[in-house]
C-alpha cells in the first residue's frame, strides 16, 4: 500500500495509462493514481497477480482499476490496447512507461537474440507507448509522459550492460519525446530509482547484507520500496510541473 497522501484534484476522473503496473513499482504508481480519483488502466504480462491487483484496488476507488494482458514487446499489443483503454476510458493524459526487465547477465555470453530480447523488453515500448498515446494526449489538448530509467548505468554496475544500456537510452528518448511533444503541451519528464527493494528483487537478487551496504551509501539510511517513486511520478504529471519537462530526477536516497 502506497503512503504517499498529498492529494492533486487534478487528476480526479483523468485517465492514466500504466505499464507494467502489475507489480513491484509499477503497482504502487497504479495504487497511487487510483486514490486521488484517476481512470487508472495497466498492462502487465503477468496474469494472475495484474487481476488480483486490479480487484483489490477497485474495491476502494472511485473508479474500476482495469487490467490489461499485453507483451510490450508486440507493438501491435501497445497500439490495440491504447485504442481499448482510449475507447473505455477516454482520451490519456499520463502515461507512465515503466515496465523493464531487470535480468542479470554476463557480458561473455549475451548472444544477438538475448540483446534484441532486451532493448525490446526495457526500451523499445517506451518509444512505441508514447507514440501510440500521443494522439489522444493531443485531442485532450496536452499531458505528461514519465519514463522510467535507473541509477544502475551510472554506477558502473557489471552485471546488466544490456539493461544498463536501455535505461540509459530512456533518457535520451525522454529529452527528444520532451522536444518533439512540447508544442502540444504534452511534458515528458524521467525518473531514475536507486535500490527499490520488491519482493521480485528480494526472491531472485537482494540479499539482506547487500541492501545493507546499499543503505550505508544513502544519504538518507532507510530501505526504499516502492512507494518512494510514487510521491515523485505524481508531481511530474501533476499541474505543479507545469513548465517541467526534458528533466531526469533521481530517487535514491542520495547514494553517494
Amino acid at each position: 500500500m502506497t503512503s504517499v497522501v498529498a492529494q492533486f484534484p487534478e487528476f480526479r476522473d483523468r485517465c492514466v495509462l500504466v505499464t507494467g503496473g502489475g507489480s513491484g513499482i509499477g503497482a504502487a504508481i497504479v495504487e497511487g493514481f487510483a486514490r486521488q480519483g484517476a481512470k487508472v488502466s495497466f498492462i502487465d504480462i503477468a496474469e494472475a497477480e495484474s487481476r488480483e491487483l486490479a480487484m483489490r484496488l477497485s474495491r476502494d476507488s472511485e473508479h474500476p482499476v482495469h487490467f490489461f494482458k499485453a507483451d510490450l514487446r508486440n507493438i501491435g499489443a501497445i497500439r490495440q490496447t491504447v485504442d481499448a483503454v482510449v475507447a473505455q476510458s477516454g482520451p490519456i493524459t499520463v502515461l507512465v512507461n515503466n515496465a523493464a526487465w531487470d535480468d542479470r547477465h554476463d557480458f561473455d555470453t549475451v548472444t544477438e537474440e538475448y540483446w534484441d530480447n532486451n532493448q525490446a523488453t526495457n526500451l523499445r515500448h517506451v518509444f512505441f507507448t508514447a507514440q501510440a498515446v500521443a494522439p489522444s494526449m493531443r485531442a485532450a489538448g496536452g499531458g505528461a509522459i514519465i519514463n522510467m530509467s535507473s541509477i544502475a548505468f551510472l554506477l558502473n554496475m557489471p552485471d546488466f550492460p544490456a539493461y544498463s544500456t536501455a535505461k540509459a537510452a530512456v533518457i535520451g528518448l525522454t529529452k527528444s519525446l520532451a522536444g518533439k511533444l512540447g508544442p502540444d503541451n504534452i511534458r515528458v519528464n524521467c525518473i531514475l530509482p536507486g535500490m527499490i527493494v520488491t519482493e521480485r528483487q528480494m526472491k531472485l537478487w537482494l540479499t539482506e547484507d547487500g541492501i545493507a551496504q546499499t543503505i550505508k551509501r544513502q544519504c538518507l539510511k532507510k530501505v526504499l520500496h516502492g512507494d518512494a517513486i510514487v510521491g515523485p511520478c505524481l508531481f511530474l504529471a501533476s499541474d505543479c510541473a507545469a513548465a517541467v519537462t526534458a528533466q531526469s530526477l533521481i530517487v535514491d536516497g542520495g547514494i553517494f
